[in-house]
C-alpha cells in the first residue's frame, strides 16, 4: 500500500501543471502543443502574448505552458522527463544540450528545415552552430550575444583618433589606449584587461581556445601568445592609460555595468557583453555617444576574437507527439515579425537578420547599435567553442585569480612566474575531467 502511494506521489510531482490554452484534451478536435521555458516575469509576459498570437494566427491549435525560475525550472523538467511527459517546446542551455541530446530526449530538427517548416534562409550558420550536437541540429538559438569593445566616439573626436576597424589589433589598442591618455589625461581602456575572458578569446583569435575540446586539458601550448599580452597590460597600468589592480577592485571590478569608469566620461573604451549596452547608456545618461567594436584580434588578417553565443534556445522533445507543429511554432519565433515585436529581443538580439532590420525601429538607440554589431560580428566570427569543462569555477576562483591575475598585476610575482602557476594549477584541476 505504501509503495501504491509513493508511486502516486511521484506521478503527481511529474504531472505538468500547464496553464494557458483551454485544451479539452483529445475531444477538442484541434492540434494540441505544449511548452515550457525559465525567465523572468517580463520573459514569461512577453512570452505568453507570443503564444496568443500564433493561437489567434493559427485557430487550429491549443497551447498549454508553463514556466519557471533558472534553478526550479531545470528540476521541473527532469522530473518530466523521468516520467515521459516533457512537453512539446522546451527552452534550451548551451551549456546542458548535449546531456539531453546523449539522453534521447531532443528531437532533430534537420528534417524539418528540408520539409520548409523552419526558415533559415535568412540567418548565418554561426548563429546556429552553437545547437548542433555531432553535426546535427538539436536546438534553435534565440538570442545572439558577443563580447565587444565599446568605444566613446566623442572622445576619439575630442583626442583626433579615428575610430579602429573591427579587424584592429592588440598592438593597434595600445596605442589608441596610450595616447587617449596622453591627450584626454583619461583611462585609455577601463578595467578587467586580464578578466577570464579576454584570455580566452585571445587564444580564440590564435585559432586556439583555452581548454580541450574533452576539458581535460589547456587547450594551447605556447605560452609566449599570453605572455606578450600580459607584458602589455602591465605597460598600460604603469602608464596610467588603464586603472591599476587595486584601483579595478575598488571602484570596478563585479560591481556591474553601471558604475565602470566611461559612465562617467573617465575612460573611452570598455570591454563588456554586446547585451549590457543599454544598461551602460542608461547609467551614462542623455547626450552621450557609443559604438561597438570587435574585440582586438593578433592579427589583422587572424582568426576573430569574437564568437555568437547563444543567449538560449528552443527544442523539440523527442517524446512530442506533434513534432512538425512544434518546430512551426520555433519558426514563428524565429521568423514572424510581429512575434518578435512581443518579444522585442528580451532573450537576446533575434538570429533571423530580416526581424533584427524590422525591430530597430522599435528600438532605443542603444538597442540599434547591439543589433548592428551582431550583424557584422555573425559574418566575421571564429566558430563557438565548447562550454567550458567542469572545474572551470574551481579553476576561476583558486587559481586563475589568486594564483594568476592578482599577483602578477600588484607585482609581486614575474609575468612567467604568473602563466606557469595559471598552467600548473589549471591542469591538476582539469586532469580530473
Amino acid at each position: 500500500m505504501r509503495k501504491l502511494v509513493f508511486l502516486l506521489l511521484i506521478a503527481l510531482v511529474a504531472m505538468p501543471l500547464f496553464a494557458g490554452g483551454q485544451s479539452e484534451g483529445g475531444q477538442s478536435g484541434k492540434d494540441e502543443m505544449s511548452i515550457i521555458w525559465w525567465g523572468s516575469q517580463n520573459r514569461h509576459d512577453r512570452t505568453i502574448k507570443t503564444i496568443d498570437l500564433y493561437m489567434e494566427e493559427n485557430p487550429n491549435v491549443d497551447i498549454t505552458y508553463e514556466f519557471a525560475g533558472w534553478g526550479d525550472y531545470w528540476t521541473k523538467v527532469t522530473t518530466m522527463a523521468a516520467g515521459g511527459m516533457l512537453p512539446d517546446v522546451m527552452q534550451q542551455d548551451y551549456a546542458k544540450l548535449a546531456e539531453w541530446v546523449d539522453k534521447g530526449l531532443m528531437e532533430p530538427l534537420d528534417g524539418y528545415v528540408d520539409k520548409g517548416i523552419i526558415d533559415f534562409s535568412d540567418v548565418e550558420e554561426s548563429a546556429l552552430s552553437g545547437g548542433r550536437i555531432g553535426g546535427d541540429l538539436y536546438a534553435v538559438n534565440i538570442g545572439l550575444n558577443s563580447m565587444c569593445i565599446v568605444l566613446d566616439v566623442d572622445k576619439f573626436e575630442e583626442a583626433g583618433i579615428p575610430l579602429p576597424d573591427q579587424n584592429w589589433t592588440w598592438k593597434e589598442f595600445k596605442e589608441i589606449a596610450l595616447e587617449i591618455h596622453e591627450k584626454l589625461g583619461i583611462y585609455g581602456m577601463g578595467h578587467d584587461l586580464l578578466n577570464e575572458q579576454m584570455w580566452k578569446a585571445l587564444y580564440l583569435s590564435n585559432g586556439e581556445w583555452a581548454y580541450t575540446d574533452d576539458g581535460t586539458q589547456l587547450g594551447y601550448t605556447d605560452d609566449s601568445v599570453l605572455e606578450e599580452y600580459c607584458n602589455m597590460v602591465l605597460e598600460l597600468m604603469e602608464a596610467g592609460a588603464v586603472p591599476s589592480r587595486d584601483v579595478e577592485l575598488a571602484l570596478y571590478h563585479n560591481k556591474g555595468v553601471e558604475v565602470v569608469a566611461m559612465v562617467n566620461g573617465d575612460s573611452a573604451m570598455e570591454m563588456m557583453w554586446s547585451n549590457q549596452l543599454t544598461a551602460l547608456s542608461t547609467a551614462a545618461g542623455p547626450n552621450r555617444n557609443f559604438y561597438m567594436t570587435h574585440l582586438p584580434r593578433l592579427t589583422k588578417d587572424g582568426p576573430s576574437a569574437n564568437y555568437l553565443k547563444p543567449g538560449q534556445f528552443l527544442s523539440v522533445s523527442s517524446r512530442s507527439k506533434n513534432p512538425e507543429r512544434a518546430a512551426d511554432f520555433i519558426n514563428f519565433f524565429t521568423n514572424d515579425l510581429g512575434a518578435n515585436e512581443i518579444l522585442l529581443a528580451e532573450r537576446g538580439v533575434p538570429i533571423a537578420a530580416h526581424i533584427r532590420e524590422g525591430l530597430k525601429p522599435m528600438l532605443e538607440p542603444a538597442s540599434v547599435i547591439a543589433f548592428d554589431f551582431i550583424t557584422r560580428v555573425s559574418t566575421d566570427s571564429s566558430p563557438l567553442p565548447q562550454p567550458d569543462p567542469v572545474g572551470y569555477s574551481d579553476l576561476l576562483q583558486n587559481v586563475y585569480i589568486p594564483e594568476f591575475w592578482d599577483p602578477m598585476a600588484y607585482g609581486l610575482i614575474s609575468v612567467q612566474e604568473a602563466i606557469a602557476n595559471l598552467r600548473s594549477g589549471a591542469e591538476k584541476i582539469l586532469t580530473r575531467n
